[in-house]
């Protein structure tokens, strides 16, 4: 009987996201496929350093001992990698005894059709060709950023995951607003509208299987999963936030109305495994205390483009 992967979250992790490669990418983008297949296959069995979206994928495997009839949780990792340069990364796995058996290794191709097949929840890449194609097919991904300096060791006892809202969690109609007509306008739209649940964004089905996990465990620090919404929305613009979500039928454990103040600092105190963003001038700094992954608009949907071209 084949494998049911419609049961479990099912994430994809790209290989430079899960594992320090910065320096053979810069030896693939420099001196070319041939020059990286090379250096692969002479290090195969030396250990790769743990990557950006390290700490969050040992944390989501780890839900997996909290259940007794099947698993919560599926990774896979999705690579443009061949098989003939995947064995470092897969010896890697087994030495950090990661609980990952399945892999999608395209050769180079891209990664976009077989999200689907494998019932993919979540994407994350560091390579955005690969993000973008997930994003226009309607699935949850991101660009995980790969320079930050934090220290990359996590707790694995609680999975904290922070979103930012518009154009994340919700739709990017009132970020368009407010591109184009400025905070003013926004406000008054957002509190003309606070009855008015937001669109759902590209993350709002994966927050909504997050509360779906959540419901089986008690509220409080003791859950295994603990989400925040990290946001510039400040009052009166929050009202329609809170509402969306309850509408939704979802909770968020934390939320932060920032208002213009610095993301950073919030989500270094909130301990996120990762942070979700739109925008790289958040994103950016808060990856250096955090993992941080940036969420691309769909083709033809960036507000800031949409305002230039107006």
């Amino acid at each position: 009987m084949a494998y049911d992967l419609t049961e479990p979250l099912v994430i994809g992790i790209g290989s430079r996201a899960l594992f320090d490669l910065e320096y053979e990418n810069r030896i693939f983008e420099e001196k070319g496929v041939g020059a990286y297949e090379d250096y692969q296959i002479r290090h195969e069995k030396q250990v790769l350093q743990k990557g950006s979206a390290y700490g969050l994928i040992e944390a989501f495997l780890g839900l997996n001992r909290l259940r007794e009839d099947g698993r919560l949780v599926e990774v896979i990792v999705m690579s443009r990698n061949s098989p003939n340069t995947s064995l470092r990364i897969f010896h890697s796995i087994e030495h950090y005894k990661l609980d990952i058996c399945r892999a999608a290794l395209t050769g180079g191709a891209p990664i976009a059709p077989y999200l689907q097949p494998f019932r993919t929840d979540l994407f994350l890449s560091a390579y955005r060709p690969d993000v973008q194609q997930a994003i226009d097919n309607g699935i949850a991904a991101g660009v995980i950023l790969t320079e930050g300096n934090y220290e990359r060791e996590h707790s694995v006892s609680q999975i904290r995951i922070a979103f930012d809202g518009d154009a994340v969690l919700f739709s990017s109609d009132s970020e368009r607003i407010y591109q184009q007509e400025g905070l003013e306008a926004f406000a008054a739209h957002e509190r003309e509208k606070a009855d008015e649940p937001m669109k759902e964004g590209p993350f709002a089905n994966f927050l909504k299987t997050l509360a779906h996990i959540q419901e089986c465990y008690p509220d409080g620090d003791s859950a295994p999963i603990r989400t925040a919404l990290v946001t510039a929305r400040s009052a009166p613009a929050h009202e329609r936030a809170i509402k969306t979500l309850r509408r939704w039928g979802v909770r968020v454990d934390e939320a932060f109305f920032l208002g213009g103040v610095e993301k950073r600092d919030v989500l270094s105190a909130f301990g996120a495994h990762i942070f979700f963003d739109d925008q790289y001038t958040h994103a950016g700094p808060a990856s250096q205390v955090v993992p941080a992954a940036v969420v691309p608009y769909k083709a033809g949907e960036d507000p800031k483009q949409l305002k230039a071209e107006s």
